[in-house]
């Protein structure tokens, strides 16, 4: 019998830690950081809104983001005995079909939450979890194409994240300037996930996903990366400039340069220095994002 079936005919008893792996929450901190992006780029006072904002990033974060986990790691199930059979569910941690009640469950408690937060949240939410589900699940499986796979990713954990804190700010549909923002920050997160691949190349090639690293080779994705990291951070500074922010489009000008510099060293060798990229150059990019965040407050408190 194989470790699979060993798992799915485990009847002992489930362990929480396990449970609590399967949510992996070292994955929570890009959708929670967007969604405080989006808290501080409605301009809304937060005195008062604490617990709006805590419900918040436990949807962004723990919810929806640890939904997305525990369904990706039961449709890979499969792979994952073969690859990495410690973890929760080929190890028989979190036995049976137990997972897959789990991410149900999480799901629905996710759009619970998500009701109790506003109509512009909910709808968020349900875009969100549909997407997390088809990056995994059969027929769809996003996550097997590298365009559209690292596409759903980057827009769960960054635009609708930060359109979710601003929405649950504004208790209404943010202002179309963090609209813009959101979606390129979005953008170039594409480029973000592309570097994530980049350590399971040889997996992914014998497994027939297609990443974009197998598609098109590890140098020429790398490349493609940093284009698609670079265009939407060069529209951010264009667009702050545009609209009078200049401190803050400067700042992040400072910011953008800097992250060139060390795509230099990553195009060098791409596959060893990806994780060092993301552990660097990544880092200040989501400093970006802050500090955009802070810029336009005065521009959507002015309107408010």
């Amino acid at each position: 019998m194989s470790r699979l079936a060993v798992s799915e005919a485990a009847t002992g008893r489930i362990q929480p830690a396990a449970m609590v792996e399967l949510l992996k929450p070292i994955t929570w901190f890009a959708p929670m950081w967007a969604f405080a992006c989006g808290v501080v780029s409605s301009g809304v006072p937060l005195e008062g809104q604490w617990p709006v904002i805590l419900a918040g990033v436990v949807l962004a974060g723990p919810l929806v983001c640890g939904t997305s986990q525990i369904a990706n790691d039961w449709f890979d199930r499969h792979v994952d005995a073969i690859n990495e059979p410690g973890r929760p569910i080929p190890s028989g941690r979190v036995p049976g079909r137990v997972p897959f009640y789990f991410a149900l469950c999480w799901t629905a408690l996710s759009l619970v939450v998500a009701a109790l937060l506003g109509p512009w949240v909910l709808g968020a939410a349900v875009f969100g979890l549909v997407l997390a589900w088809a990056y995994s699940a059969p027929p769809l499986r996003l996550k097997e194409e590298g365009w559209r796979g690292c596409a759903a990713v980057a827009l769960c954990y960054e635009g609708l994240a930060w359109f979710t804190g601003a929405a649950v700010m504004a208790a209404a549909l943010p202002d179309w300037r963090i609209l813009v923002v959101a979606a390129l920050y979005s953008a170039g997160a594409h480029g973000i996930m592309t570097l994530n691949d980049f350590k399971a190349v040889e997996g992914d090639r014998r497994m027939g996903i297609r990443s974009l690293p197998v598609r098109l080779g590890v140098r020429l994705a790398a490349r493609v990366a940093c284009v698609v990291m670079a265009l939407p951070q060069l529209a951010v500074i264009g667009f702050l400039w545009i609209w009078g922010q200049h401190g803050f489009a400067l700042a992040i000008a400072l910011l953008f340069l800097a992250q060139l510099v060390l795509m230099l060293r990553l195009l060098r060798d791409p596959k060893a220095y990806a994780p060092w990229y993301n552990a660097t150059g990544t880092t200040l990019y989501v400093i970006g994002m802050m500090v955009t965040a802070f810029a336009l407050v005065p521009l959507v408190g002015a309107v408010a």
